[in-house]
């Protein structure tokens, strides 16, 4: 926490790791003078260049993600997707760590609800476009990869069992923040795995047509995923 001195001047934070890591990769970009579409170095050479480990790398990397600095793509790579200043950059993270917590909030409202409604509403249909998503996010981690779509789908198809409208509206305006939060998370460590199990647990009390389940483990999974190392 800041602390005011006897001059009434504010002691600087120390910025955080991962600020200091998106700050020396723009510098690097800028120094090679990437231009977008070019591929950045792979994530092992990367961190060796920067003296971190690969996993403190890969959150600065989401975060560059998240801003759309970079697009990482399976198999490729990071690849350039624009050149902003390191000052918008940063300012941008800053900005988006502050609503996180109530962009979490929106989350545990609207979705816990959804839920509920999905497990006393749904369709044969709707279970099968809920199961559809796990298989694809299941066959992405499967692939090494984080499960980010089938992640979204399997969101959307709780949305569409529900049967409301408006609920469905909301959420609507609220999915962009949401992909944010979605990057972040399945970026972390063993994450894509836990996520993926959660919602199982999900899928099975909307299966169920247990509304007070499905809305528990809904709950359970926003807590799950709202865990965000980069942060903290």
């Amino acid at each position: 926490m800041e602390k005011t001195s006897r001059l009434g001047l504010e002691r600087v934070s120390r910025p955080r790791l991962y600020e200091q890591l998106v700050e020396q990769i723009l510098a690097y970009i800028e120094s090679a003078q990437l231009k977008p579409g070019d591929l950045l170095p792979a994530e092992r050479d990367l961190a060796e260049r920067l003296g971190v480990s690969r996993a403190t790398l890969a959150q600065a990397l989401v975060a560059l993600e998240v801003l759309g600095v970079i697009d990482v793509q399976h198999g490729t790579g990071a690849v350039l997707a624009r050149r902003p200043s390191v000052a918008s950059v940063i300012k941008g993270l800053r900005e988006h760590r502050s609503r996180l917590p109530e962009i979490v909030e929106a989350r545990s409202t609207l979705e816990g609800k959804l839920a509920a409604l999905a497990a006393a509403r749904r369709t044969d249909a709707d279970l099968k476009a809920i199961d559809a998503a796990l298989e694809v996010m299941a066959g992405e981690i499967s692939d090494g990869d984080r499960g980010t779509h089938g992640d979204e789908l399997f969101h959307q198809a709780i949305t569409a069992a529900a049967h409301s409208s408006v609920l469905a509206q909301l959420m609507a305006f609220i999915a962009e923040m949401i992909l944010e939060t979605r990057m972040e998370s399945l970026g972390q460590p063993g994450r894509p795995e836990q996520s993926l199990a959660s919602h199982r647990r999900i899928a099975d009390a909307i299966r169920d047509q247990d509304p007070e389940a499905a809305s528990e483990a809904m709950l359970a999974h926003i807590e799950l995923v709202s865990d965000v190392e980069l942060l903290r």
